[in-house]
């Protein structure tokens, strides 16, 4: 799992732990044919971070599209939850 980067990253990874996931069981391999991806932000972050937070996933979205320069793109669902949030933070920058 990648939870390096951003700072609450750890945290979450922390409390997943906490919470009694078993990361230690998580098969590396598996991950990499994942179809899914998620990217969160932290509500209490400023509002240039928030804001990027879902240009993030739409840019992550757009490269599953339309894959990787060979013509492999994929069916994209792309959802935001709270797109209240994200109009907020790039009504405050």
């Amino acid at each position: 799992l990648e939870s390096g980067i951003i700072k609450y990253g750890d945290d979450f990874m922390h409390s997943m732990e906490e919470g009694g996931w078993d990361l230690s069981k998580v098969d590396k391999n598996t991950m990499k044919e994942s179809k899914a991806t998620f990217v969160f932000g932290q509500m209490n972050e400023p509002p240039g971070a928030r804001a990027r937070v879902a240009l993030s996933g739409l840019t992550i979205a757009e490269y599953f599209r339309d894959g990787a320069g060979d013509g492999q793109g994929k069916d994209v669902l792309f959802f935001v939850d709270n797109i209240f949030r994200f109009t907020q933070a790039g009504s405050e920058v």
